[in-house]
């Protein structure tokens, strides 16, 4: 705790700078601002765009807003700036920052300088956000208090001095948080590596790069599990300094968790235990079989088998992935919202034995569609496109060397209410509609759990 105090201490002999208000900000804006430290909030909203503006001005926050809300910080003109994830770490505004001797972090690069718990981190371009939450609920059925933060949507920062010695920290980190990071968790997880987010980063090694951030900085103490199927994730593996796991659905690991015919197996340095069936796991998908077995692999020393097969049992999934929505007129709808590059469209198809109706599009995040076109003409019997990607993906469809005329049928509409329409006006019973989109949402929608929403509103309403 002298630790923790001793930032907070140090943090009011400087001026603050926190880029956007947002999930990950607003609470930690709050605790700096009740520790009578001063803060500058610099945001692109105006003052009336900013539901927060009344509540943190009246707790002393000062503001720049509009257009030129970046102009101070690129200029030097805080000690400290906190950036949002989503803020680009190599941006030439931050670059600029950090040359005039500004100190650029974020709230989970302080967290884990400050957290007093083991922290179990979890990143990758698919999975990411499942696994870890299956990792949280397995280490709270064995009694462990547990803080699940990170990507998924809670800042962890805020609650620093509730943190006990004895409890645990489940994080998803992304790419864009790992970057900048020059710390690592004390057990850490890459479920996977594919091509994601290139319109950002400079190209694929930076990705990669990024996402080894969170093995580089580990001591001979700590446990990373690698995806052995992954083989970008799989090569990093003299990266890492402590205990080596994998997990695999195809190969029977040394050290980890992989799958023998139906079965979740672990394997510790050789003695091998089976833990469960696969056809237990309540949630659907051999994507899913593979977050169990990385959860598993993480935790394996600190949970039980009994808790693995209950977690599985009853563990009913997260939001947009691919979550039941309802079943009408015997059609099942499916919310895949998270499905934002082709690897997750994958995921999807192998989901389900039948063909779908599936609901594709948004914004382009510079990745190529031609990976999942194949599948797309085998398993899907109606695609229904929308958003800036639309022809995109139709011409990486019809280009597949599998496509033949109106296999799949395509049809072209203008937003997600045309989409749905079209959805349910040619479904028949026992179809299944499923939203995967293979697309980021900024063409139409803030983020991709607005844009679930919407489709669940809108199958809701049918």
């Amino acid at each position: 705790m002298d630790k923790i105090h001793s930032f907070f201490e140090s943090m009011k002999q400087k001026s603050v700078a926190f880029i956007g208000v947002g999930v990950s900000h607003t609470d930690l804006i709050k605790l700096f601002l009740q520790k009578g430290i001063d803060v500058t909030v610099c945001d692109k909203k105006t003052r009336e765009q900013m539901k927060e503006y009344d509540e943190l001005s009246a707790l002393g926050a000062k503001f720049e807003l509009g257009e030129k809300y970046l102009d101070r910080i690129a200029s030097g003109g805080f000690d400290v700036v906190f950036r949002t994830p989503g803020m680009y770490y190599l941006s030439p505004v931050l670059t600029s920052a950090r040359s005039h001797g500004t100190a650029v972090t974020s709230e989970m690069e302080v967290f884990f300088d400050l957290c007093p718990c083991p922290i179990y981190a979890l990143t990758g371009s698919d999975g990411k956000t499942t696994t870890t939450t299956i990792t949280a609920e397995l280490l709270t059925h064995e009694g462990i208090r547990v803080h699940k933060g990170g990507n998924i949507g809670r800042a962890l920062l805020p609650i620093i001095e509730d943190i006990r010695p004895e409890d645990a920290a489940v994080v998803e980190l992304s790419s864009f948080q790992l970057i900048s990071m020059r710390s690592s968790p004390n057990y850490a997880a890459i479920t996977n590596i594919t091509p994601n987010h290139l319109n950002v980063h400079k190209d694929m090694q930076e990705y990669i790069d990024s996402k080894a951030n969170i093995l580089l900085h580990q001591n001979a103490f700590s446990a990373a599990v690698l995806s052995w199927d992954n083989k970008t994730a799989r090569d990093l593996a003299p990266l890492v300094r402590g205990d080596l796991r994998y997990f695999s659905r195809f190969e029977k690991v040394e050290n980890g968790a992989f799958l023998d015919g139906d079965m979740l197996c672990l394997n510790v340095h050789g003695k091998v235990e089976k833990i469960l069936d696969m056809h237990e796991i309540k949630i659907p998908g051999m994507h899913n079989v593979e977050n169990y077995l990385t959860a598993m692999a993480l935790t394996c020393g600190k949970v039980s088998a009994d808790t693995i097969r209950t977690v599985a049992r009853e563990f009913g999934g997260v939001e947009h992935r691919i979550e039941l929505v309802r079943e009408l007129d015997g059609v099942r709808y499916y919310n895949n919202s998270i499905a934002s590059s082709p690897t997750r469209v994958i995921a999807c198809l192998n989901t389900f034995d039948q063909k779908q109706i599936m609901i594709m599009g948004g914004s382009d995040k510079g990745v190529s569609f031609a990976p999942m076109a194949p599948l797309v003409c085998e398993k899907v019997k109606l695609l229904i496109l929308m958003g800036q990607t639309k022809e995109k993906i139709r011409q990486a469809v019809t280009e597949a060397e599998n496509y033949s005329k109106g296999k799949p049928e395509i049809i072209i509409v203008d937003g997600m209410e045309q989409a749905v329409k079209t959805a349910h006006d040619r479904a028949v019973p026992g179809d299944i509609v499923s939203l995967s989109p293979a697309c980021a949402s900024f063409d139409m929608y803030r983020m991709f759990e607005e844009r679930g929403d919407h489709f669940k509103s809108l199958v809701n309403a049918l």
